[in-house]
């Protein structure tokens, strides 16, 4: 009797293979080595937190919350971008609760771009744009941000601008730069933006990691903006649970709804008790308030360290990576130098190249300071024996 045959699959994503996350942390897990490649805390969360969703279970809260979140986690939400960022968003109609960012960005993917439709991505970016545009029948077109500063170059993004672009994603506190947006270059955004019909995707995962007291500029403060934008926020960032997979997504209340329709029908909704949790936990604003100082601190301690060894440092204006340049240290390859680092030092990185379409190589890697001091101090010893 011949053996059944698994039908031949025509892969959706035909480009996607084993991400440089899993490889090095696969490659770091074996070899013992101290892994600042994966961004994540290797440290827990506030205990009230963890409190806060044993209450909400054991009160009960353990059924279908409403579609678009709980209330109470959404007027929270509102109440916080108003006092930030100074724009109401409705809490009913303009607030949505998401399974994290990473679901957040994909479901604005869908509601919003139609098969033949162009989206700008400014590289190096975050791995899940590019294969939610393509999922979506979208077309990406590729910007790079500056090499050597990575900040936004507008006579490229505007040169790309074409009567089929639907959308532009953006991202600051940029991963994995750690660039931050000025005041400047968000009004430059908007200008460039206002003539047109192009919608906005503002990536703001990591709004409240921005350091030596500059402010993060969201596209909710720009009110030519904010008409256009979907603004995605994470709580695994801010309070140290990326395992929750907790977002949300603020945008007017047409495009909303338009986000709403998709999130229906992809995720339904979110987990009940973590979202009663957060609500009961965002009455007290110094968690993400202090969370610029609380990072600038691992930040500077991870610098200092660093700036005893032959890696050039770029700056690290906000987020929770350190970008190095290798080249005085290694003629290797960024791919190659990670995978030596990791094997020979004993310290995970990622290369730069991996959130580049065409591998993009300018000698740089990066770095994830989430960590216990410790874990950086451990990491440091390691790294200033090169």
């Amino acid at each position: 009797m011949s053996h059944p045959q698994t039908p031949h699959l025509q892969s959706r994503l035909p480009q996607v293979g084993t991400t440089i996350f899993t490889v090095m942390s696969t490659l770091a897990a074996e070899k013992n080595a101290v892994n600042l490649g994966q961004g994540f805390p290797d440290f827990n969360c506030d205990p009230r937190l963890v409190d806060a969703v044993t209450a909400s279970m054991q009160q009960g809260q353990n059924q279908y919350p409403p579609m678009p979140g709980v209330p109470v986690l959404r007027e929270a939400v509102s109440l916080k971008i108003e006092a930030l960022y100074g724009r109401h968003y409705a809490p009913a109609t303009e607030i949505t609760i998401t399974a994290g960012a990473t679901q957040a960005i994909i479901t604005i993917i869908l509601a919003v771009v139609h098969p033949g439709d162009e989206v700008i991505v400014l590289e190096p970016c975050y791995d899940s744009y590019v294969p939610n545009i393509a999922l979506a029948g979208g077309t990406t077109v590729r910007v790079p941000l500056t090499p050597g500063t990575f900040r936004p170059d507008f006579d490229q993004i505007s040169a790309a601008i074409t009567p089929k672009t639907r959308a532009i994603l953006i991202n600051s506190p940029h991963n994995p730069s750690g660039m931050v947006w000025t005041d400047q270059e968000m009004l430059r955004l908007q200008e460039l933006l206002a003539p047109t019909n192009v919608l906005l995707i503002s990536d703001e995962v990591y709004e409240h990691m921005v350091f030596d007291g500059q402010p993060h500029q969201s596209a909710a403060r720009y009110p030519g903006l904010a008409a256009r934008a979907f603004i995605v926020s994470s709580f695994g960032k801010t309070y140290h649970v990326t395992g929750w997979k907790v977002g949300y997504v603020a945008a007017p209340a047409a495009m909303s709804a338009e986000f709403r329709k998709v999130h229906q029908f992809n995720v339904f909704t979110v987990n009940t008790p973590v979202q009663y949790a957060l609500a009961a936990y965002m009455a007290d604003a110094q968690p993400y308030l202090g969370l610029p100082a609380f990072y600038q601190r691992k930040r500077d301690l991870f610098r200092q360290g660093l700036a005893q060894t032959r890696f050039k440092l770029l700056p690290g204006e906000g987020t929770y990576f350190q970008c190095v340049d290798i080249s005085d240290v290694s003629d290797l390859g960024e791919f190659e130098f990670c995978q030596w680092l990791t094997s020979e030092i004993g310290v995970a990185a990622i290369p730069l190249s991996a959130f580049y379409g065409n591998s993009f190589d300018q000698s740089v890697v990066r770095f994830c300071f989430a960590k216990k001091d410790e874990t950086l101090l451990a990491a440091l010893e390691r790294l200033q024996t090169l």
